[in-house]
């Protein structure tokens, strides 16, 4: 009969964690002594360790780097130089706090983050949050589509709607390369951000804005001029997507981590590494990104025409823009490091929607069904409104889409910050109380912000729209208890206490198993055993 008993591991940290306990299991020899301090002769190098968890940290960046955010930076930079250039510092640094939770909550639970949603929410709650993802996923992918779309014009003159359907097979076919290994996919991204930050680095050399102002910018908080506050709140709200929360906690699985505490701290340890590296090559492109802009509209004796193009900056018309100041060249660069911006974004949104599907629904279906489902529900608006909009209906629908991801965020971010911070998800591994305050203030800031844009955003509408009052009245009455049932929804995932234990720790009946694990020396015919999950490994593509 199997009891819970309460042991306190002094050897590990002195953490003290609840487990099963067989009482009537043999008793181990011992003479059988185990050492948890014991340091094989033969272990990996730690940069070798290190390498084989270098890859989601990349996927996840792209997140910072989306069209989305490349026209968010532009705007800022057109609008006030160098002088946001703090905001988006602040920014990738709390967005490395929250991607490392996430990570920490795949690498301890053994699970990603929309199927600890499934576990732990009643049934309406959790189908509720399925929608709310996957209307997350397709928002996202919005801007991403009609970036590369509107890359693929630039370079090659084809229609919007052909450049949103070129974009959707050719993300299918790259997705294809996890046939090979989720590592090939990631090597992918990454040449496609270092492709990205080569191309504006080449526009910042063009440029050569001064490198005091732009120092001054990025550690001087100041926020000047009446749009100045709205454009800081814009930089900060584009920088955490809800998608990406759902994503990083799986990508994280598909690494072979010991089940021991030394194997999951060093995996914590090295995911927080890997994610700092590859935010900080995401936060150098939007640096760069702002400084083009910013170098640019502020230039000395600029024509009318420039001054309107920078005054009202997009995708699209930035292309034009660089074309007229800097030359034809500087256009293709912009135009090449879109369509890898786009490309890349558009290959992790579609990899997040799959698991979003697979984690609140578990589909029985062939992954790479599912993911050909998932492609075509997200670019279905890009292409509606690229057919009739055109350019301008696109440009509209970006901003459209950066709004319903800031409403979204609140159902991604707080059952990650309540899972983390758990006991009945995490075990010991939880998060510290330090943690849990930086992260609650981070999280709840972000999600202040968010509702702030959001709500000033359509008062705003509301009271500078062009319909008749009967119509404004109508749509108050419509959308406001909308936003008290929002409230309410957000106040009760942050108070809902969890109830549903997750954490497992599996007993260790051989003691020398822990070191054969650490050490990569695995048998399992010896009973040694990883948690790997072949399922986000790689995705097979029909025969």
């Amino acid at each position: 009969m199997d009891a819970l008993e309460l042991q306190a591991q002094a050897n590990i940290g002195g953490s003290k964690r609840i487990v099963a306990v067989d009482e009537n299991r043999p008793s181990i020899d011992e003479s059988k002594h185990f050492d948890l301090d014991h340091e094989p002769q033969e272990e990996k190098p730690g940069w070798r360790k290190f390498l084989s968890f270098v890859g989601p940290g990349f996927l996840v960046s792209m997140a910072y780097l989306d069209p989305g955010n490349l026209e968010t930076d532009l705007q800022a930079g057109a609008n006030h130089g160098y002088e946001l250039l703090w905001i988006i510092l602040i920014g990738l640094i709390f967005a490395l706090i929250i991607q490392s939770l996430a990570a920490n909550l795949g690498v301890t639970t053994g699970r990603h983050l929309s199927e600890l949603c499934k576990a732990e929410y009643p049934k309406y709650v959790k189908y509720s949050l399925w929608l709310l993802a996957e209307v997350a996923v397709i928002a996202a992918d919005i801007p991403e589509v009609i970036g590369t779309a509107f890359g693929l014009n630039i370079l090659f003159h084809i229609p919007l709607w052909v450049g949103v359907l070129c974009t959707g097979m050719s993300t299918l076919l790259l997705l294809g390369l996890q046939k090979y290994g989720v590592r090939k996919l990631e090597l992918l991204v990454a040449v496609l951000v270092f492709v990205m930050a080569a191309c504006f680095f080449g526009e910042l050399s063009c440029v050569k804005p001064p490198a005091k102002d732009v120092l001054k910018g990025m550690f001087v908080p100041k926020l000047k001029g009446n749009s100045a506050t709205a454009d800081a709140i814009a930089l900060l709200g584009a920088l955490v997507m809800p998608h990406n929360l759902f994503l990083h906690s799986a990508l994280v699985l598909s690494r072979k981590v010991p089940n021991s505490v030394r194997g999951i701290n060093d995996a914590c340890r090295f995911f927080l590494i890997e994610s700092g590296f590859a935010l900080f090559v995401a936060f150098l492109i939007n640096v760069a990104i702002v400084s083009v802009s910013g170098a640019v509209c502020s230039g000395e004796n600029l024509s009318q025409e420039i001054i309107e193009s920078c005054n009202d900056l997009s995708l699209d018309s930035a292309s034009f823009l660089l074309k007229n100041v800097l030359g034809r060249s500087s256009s293709t660069i912009y135009a090449i490091a879109l369509l890898a911006s786009g490309q890349s974004s558009t290959i992790t949104g579609t990899y997040a929607g799959q698991f979003i599907m697979q984690g609140f629904l578990d589909l029985k279906m062939k992954k790479w069904l599912r993911n050909l489902m998932t492609r075509c529900i997200a670019i279905t608006p890009s292409l509606i409104v690229s057919i009739i909009g055109g350019s301008s209906g696109a440009g509209r629908l970006i901003i459209i889409a950066s709004m319903i991801l800031s409403f979204e965020l609140p159902f991604a971010l707080i059952p990650l910050l309540k899972f983390s911070s758990s006991t009945t998800k995490m075990g010991p591994y939880k998060n510290s109380i330090y943690i849990i305050v930086i992260s609650w203030i981070l999280g709840l800031g972000l999600i202040g912000i968010n509702i702030y844009y959001l709500s000033t955003g359509f008062v705003g509408w509301l009271i500078h729209n062009s319909l008749p009052k009967v119509g404004n009245v109508f749509i108050g009455i419509l959308v406001f208890p909308l936003m008290a049932v929002y409230i309410l929804a957000v106040i009760y995932l942050m108070f809902r206490k969890d109830t549903v234990n997750t954490f497992e720790e599996s007993a260790k009946h051989d003691p020398n198993a822990q070191i054969h694990m650490e050490d990569g020396n695995l048998n399992r015919d010896r009973g040694d055993q990883i948690p790997h999950r072949e399922d986000l490994a790689d995705i097979p593509l029909p025969e």
